[in-house]
């Protein structure tokens, strides 16, 4: 199964293609999409759309995960990261890949075993699970990777028995 991760934003979303076979997981590829703070939303939106669906034509994923947004603090941010989670979605919809989402605190429960776990540890924590040499950097993209990686155990658990799906909200 190849597993397309998501870490939205608005000026860089990341992503993460990773390939999971039963209880293995491996790399594929990883990246960040990078729009520039000096062009219209529209266009940036555009330009993610655009990106996400040449990611998924490129690798074929048969299943995407992106991150539930989080945000306490700053409204208007939270707000453009949320129309480019937005166009990321109506990506994979427009291509047909089923979506799941998880929770900041799902993916470190699932990758590091802590769902309070930090940043660096979870990066660590990716960089072991798919045997990579370096940390993955941006960490936009690590946190792709950890989402993908997150889909692919719960794909995997027992729990999910009978074709129930993985848990996600989406």
């Amino acid at each position: 199964m190849i597993i397309l991760g998501i870490d939205p934003g608005i000026a860089t979303v990341g992503f993460g293609v990773i390939k999971s076979e039963g209880s293995r997981q491996s790399l594929i590829t990883y990246g960040v999409i990078k729009t520039s703070p000096g062009i219209r939303l529209a266009l940036r939106l555009k330009q993610i759309y655009d990106d996400a669906l040449e990611i998924i034509d490129t690798y074929k994923p048969d299943a995407i995960a992106i991150e539930e947004l989080f945000f306490n603090t700053n409204l208007k941010t939270g707000i453009s990261v949320a129309h480019g989670r937005g166009v990321l979605i109506l990506a994979g919809e427009a291509r047909g890949i089923p979506m799941y989402e998880y929770t900041p605190l799902q993916v470190k429960q699932t990758v590091a075993g802590y769902g309070r776990a930090g940043k660096k540890q979870v990066m660590e924590m990716v960089r072991r699970l798919l045997s990579m040499d370096e940390v993955p950097q941006p960490d936009d993209a690590a946190d792709a990777l950890a989402i993908a990686i997150c889909y692919a155990r719960a794909a995997n658990s027992p729990l999910n028995i009978n074709g129930g799906g993985p848990c996600s909200t989406i």
